[in-house]
């Protein structure tokens, strides 16, 4: 009886069918020259580890050939390569050959040639950075050029872990990234920002169609001012300026809101500073009001706490004078938020001159002032608030004519960023991996390539 041989291809046919599409495996063989007595192309090796990336994440990258081991490798990718051709020894010295040629380099370059073959559309970048908790001793990197894993500000919540911070930058048309960068672990969303706003400038001004940067608050600080000046750029404006809480208090006074869509809204302002003419938006939506309403709320019941602890303890002090009671009642009014004053009577304690229940002619020989109070709800300053933090503001330097309509700068802001969505599959990586050493500087940034290129293809097959 004859055997029956069964191979899966699921969902990797749709992935080998990009990878074929976009010539992924010729420009990196065109980059990273083939070993003539290797059989198989360091771009074949990149694309095995695309598809090994893609539906076996969580396991280590040595267990490659298992992966491969019922997959019809002669669909995928060619006739005549076999599973076990994918061996860690192989994967390795193209990981190296990577580092060799540069990570971030390689990756870029192969993500803005599939950004050009694709058409994707370049004209606003979003520009984010993240952070990646590694854990394991990471061997000393005798590469002066390679980053640092160390303690730092964790976005992850893992401030225990040594991290890495990943920056990346992807286009809004579909989310290809195409810009990555690996920084010290400690390093600064500020510094990044900064140092990529420099880098930008020469390529924006070669570019035969507008583009402009997309990036959170940290972009926008006096120190990159000279280089926001060259580029243009939309971000969100910090909420540490006073000027950006005149501007919404401005705004939620007056009645000149546009409809964004359904449940948000925006309000312009037009200003100079830091000696460049810039358009301010005040934006509201329905989702920030109720993350609003619960914060303020929080804080409200916070408060209440505190201050049923100060007033017990005030009522069971005793002043010399009504003035003192009244006085130190008052300083402690003057720090709450949510709260405001109901009532407040200073009731007099006589101390008698002998003991015993006194008579009208007791003599008095001294008297205590004790302070009672009641509070109730600011609702005023509780609804200001909470319209208050529904609000932020986004900036931008570009012309009005050189928008598309009205609304391109607040929905570029709002567009839902892929940072997140990419850090969850490097992260599947780092933890499956720690047996071939992601802790590693090297081995992380070679990682990241395989991860990176992979979400770029899937990116591009989702545009096309």
């Amino acid at each position: 009886m004859e055997a029956v041989h069964v191979e899966r291809l699921d969902h990797l046919g749709l992935l080998a069918s990009v990878i074929k599409d976009l010539g992924l495996i010729a420009m990196i063989d065109a980059r990273l020259v083939p070993n003539p007595q290797e059989e198989i192309t360091p771009g074949e090796a990149v694309a095995g580890m695309l598809l090994n990336g893609l539906g076996f994440s969580n396991r280590p990258l040595s267990l490659t050939p298992q992966f491969f081991a019922n997959k019809p490798l002669d669909l995928l990718l060619r006739e005549g390569l076999r599973a076990e051709m994918f061996n860690r020894f192989k994967l390795g010295r193209t990981l190296t050959e990577v580092h060799a040629y540069g990570c971030d380099l390689l990756f870029s370059e192969l993500a803005l040639a599939v950004c050009l073959q694709e058409g994707i559309d370049l004209r606003c970048n979003h520009l984010d950075t993240t952070s990646f908790a590694l854990t394991g001793d990471s061997v000393p990197e005798a590469d002066e050029q390679a980053m640092t894993i160390t303690h730092g500000y964790a976005k992850d919540h893992r401030p225990d872990l040594k991290q890495a911070v990943l920056e990346l930058m992807v286009s809004q048309d579909g989310g290809v990234p195409f810009v990555s960068k690996s920084w010290d672990g400690n390093v600064s969303d500020t510094q990044i920002f900064q140092e990529r706003a420099e880098a930008l400038l020469a390529t924006f001004q070669r570019s035969p169609t507008p583009r402009y940067l997309v990036a959170d608050a940290k972009l926008y600080n006096e120190d990159n001012a000279a280089n926001l000046r060259q580029l243009g750029f939309i971000t969100r404006i910090p909420n540490t300026l006073k000027l950006v809480s005149q501007v919404i208090t401005q705004a939620l006074t007056g009645d000149t809101w546009q409809c964004l869509d359904d449940t948000t809204r925006y309000q312009r302002v037009e200003l100079c500073r830091d000696g460049m003419a810039q358009r301010w938006l005040v934006v509201s939506s329905q989702a920030a009001l109720e993350r609003a309403e619960a914060s303020v709320n929080k804080a409200r019941q916070r408060e209440h706490a505190v201050i049923a602890k100060q007033l017990l303890h005030l009522q069971a002090q005793r002043f010399e004078t009504p003035e003192a009671a009244q006085a130190a009642f008052t300083a402690l009014a003057t720090r709450w938020t949510y709260h405001q004053v109901a009532g407040s009577s200073v009731i007099e304690h006589k101390h008698y001159a002998r003991q015993g229940r006194p008579t009208p002619t007791t003599p008095i020989t001294s008297s205590d002032w004790q302070m009672q109070a009641q509070v109730r709800l600011d609702h005023t300053k509780i609804t200001y608030d909470q319209q208050h933090k529904a609000c932020f503001v986004v900036g931008t330097n570009i012309a009005a004519e050189q928008l598309r309509d009205a609304a391109e700068v607040p929905t570029a802001y709002a567009q839902p960023q892929r940072t997140q969505r990419l850090k969850l599959l490097l992260a599947c990586h780092v933890k499956g991996d720690h047996r071939d050493r992601a802790e590693e500087p090297h081995r992380f940034q070679q990682l990241r390539i395989g991860v990176h290129s992979g979400f770029a293809c899937g990116a591009a097959c989702q545009n096309g």
